[in-house]
């Protein structure tokens, strides 16, 4: 899981400067738009799908595997709602701009997707009192 949430983040930061060209090279370009709404969905959008880029680099920068089943369960879980995030978002930045109205489709459950994993993540390595004791009791003689 580590090796797939590091390539996938830098996977996504490459998405991430690729949309900021199609929106330099499209006609008309984003910053020429009049219309601030669109405008504003395009660069918003731009930016989550960064966010979820980072998430997964994050992620994949901290992993550790856990022993226990349970805990393991959580972290193959929220990986995998973190790692459905980017492919929302990028389908958002392409898809929700053109909407009417500031509809988000895709962002926001990819914005869910992304709480929901990093919570997993956080609540499969929470120990509990008596392990963090035993723990550091183990590591104070070094």
């Amino acid at each position: 899981m580590k090796r797939l949430h590091l390539t996938f983040g830098v996977l996504v930061v490459l998405v991430f400067l690729l949309t900021g060209q199609y929106m330099d090279f499209q006609d008309p370009k984003v910053r020429e738009l009049t219309d601030e709404g669109t405008r504003m969905m395009f660069r918003s959008r731009h930016i989550y799908v960064l966010l979820a880029g980072l998430v997964n680099l994050g992620v994949g920068v901290y992993f550790t595997s856990h022993g226990a089943r349970w805990r393991k369960t959580m972290q193959i879980a929220g990986s995998i709602l973190i790692l459905l995030a980017p492919l929302l978002m990028t389908a958002a930045f392409f898809y929700e701009p053109t909407l009417k109205g500031l509809q988000r489709t895709f962002t926001q459950p990819a914005i869910v997707a992304l709480f929901a994993g990093v919570f997993l993540h956080l609540f499969s390595g929470i120990r509990q009192a008596g392990e963090l004791r035993g723990h550091a009791k183990r590591h104070e003689g070094t």
